[in-house]
């Protein structure tokens, strides 16, 4: 049985005994495990099925389309920087803080950064279905840290003249960029260690000479 959404589609009315939640729950892991390790592009329902040991219409009876599949796991995702985060964003400079120990948390959830690393470069393809997800996130993101070092600038840690968007996108750059290397090396690359000597290089420059 299916309940048609605001923007027309339908979607799936999954039964919710614990037989079905569970279900659900296995199947959104495995699409997470193989989106992260073949893309959106190159992954099919029947591959998820077939690994999930269920039919296609036994994907979609818990999730409409394979776009809304993804949109699922993408949540699932969020939910754990949600929980990291806690209720409450640490203010200015203990945000950047915060990003390192999140660089720490990610070298021990390899699965997840692998999936945020490769659905964030594939989304730049044209069509994708996470484009104005991964849109939104690094806006949201640019606006996280441009207002935590505006919260530095107000306390009077940091010079009051800096483009603080720019020092935003270097510390995002860094820190997607990290990941790519560590995924790639893991052995060589301490994504807590760098991002920590990054950060504190720009915090070094953001305070000299101010007034």
């Amino acid at each position: 049985m299916t309940e048609s959404r605001p923007n027309g589609e339908r979607q799936p009315r999954a039964g919710k005994s614990l037989k079905a939640q569970q279900r659900r729950q296995e199947i959104l892991r495995i699409a997470m495990d193989t989106f992260a390790a073949r893309g959106y592009n190159n992954t099919s329902l029947q591959e998820i099925a077939d690994r999930a040991g269920v039919t296609q219409a036994g994907v979609l009876h818990y999730f409409g389309s394979k776009a809304q599949l993804l949109t699922s796991v993408l949540a699932l995702r969020d939910e754990t920087d949600i929980e990291q985060l806690g209720s409450e964003r640490p203010r200015g400079l203990a945000f950047l803080r915060h990003l390192v120990d999140t660089a720490r948390h990610n070298a021990e959830r390899g699965g997840i950064v692998r999936l945020y690393a490769v659905l964030s470069a594939e989304s730049a393809t044209e069509g994708h279905p996470a484009q104005d997800y991964f849109r939104d996130r690094y806006a949201g993101l640019r606006t996280m840290v441009t207002e935590a070092l505006s919260e530095a600038c107000e306390l009077g840690e940091t010079r009051a003249d800096l483009n603080l968007e720019d020092a935003a996108n270097a510390i995002i750059a860094v820190m997607d960029g990290l990941q790519i290397q560590w995924l790639l090396a893991p052995d060589a690359v301490d994504m807590a260690a760098a991002a920590d000597r990054v950060i504190t290089a720009l915090l070094a420059d953001l305070t000299a000479h101010r007034p």
